[in-house]
């Protein structure tokens, strides 16, 4: 979320408030002043935070209202988890869009970047880094148990970070 709130003490403690009222989780506040504070009297925040998904944001939009705080912007990021792995094979002979594809089609887990290299004919196997993001850790998991098994199957390399019990 961007608020936008009057630049007065314990105002961002009232913009925090009503977050945690709502049962709400605040991961990060990014408070930056621009302008010395007698050149403006408002002054943005914006809130990185998970609400529980009993629809609840109604409710803290009207808390904030009441505070005094102006929601500007509201941005819903589903695909919190990320992970990049390498990949190294030959990547377009076996159908690329495909290893893509059987992760997307999960739901809960996307590809969401990738940069690919791809070498002479005769020179070594292409490789591509493959940015994943998921819902959550478990379906993170999942993601990366699917891709080994595409690897597996189409005779790829994967190079991937530690992760837990992954």
């Amino acid at each position: 979320m961007k608020l936008e709130m009057r630049d007065r003490p314990g105002q961002l403690v009232a913009a925090l408030q009503p977050i945690s009222a709502v049962g709400g989780n605040i991961i990060a506040v990014i408070h930056q002043r621009e302008a010395p504070p007698a050149a403006t009297e408002a002054l943005d925040v914006q809130i990185v935070l998970e609400l529980p998904p009993e629809g609840r944001l109604s409710r803290l939009l009207e808390l904030l209202r009441e505070q005094g705080v102006n929601v500007v912007r509201i941005d819903e990021e589903r695909l919190l988890y990320e992970c990049t792995l390498i990949m190294i094979g030959h990547l377009m002979h076996t159908d690329l869009s495909d290893t893509v594809g059987r992760i997307d089609t999960t739901g809960s887990a996307e590809v969401t970047e990738l940069s690919l290299v791809m070498p002479a004919i005769s020179s070594p196997p292409s490789s591509a880094r493959i940015t994943i993001r998921s819902t959550t850790r478990t379906e993170m998991k999942k993601a990366i148990r699917i891709l080994r098994s595409v690897a597996e199957q189409k005779n790829l390399l994967i190079i991937e970070p530690p992760l837990e019990d992954a």
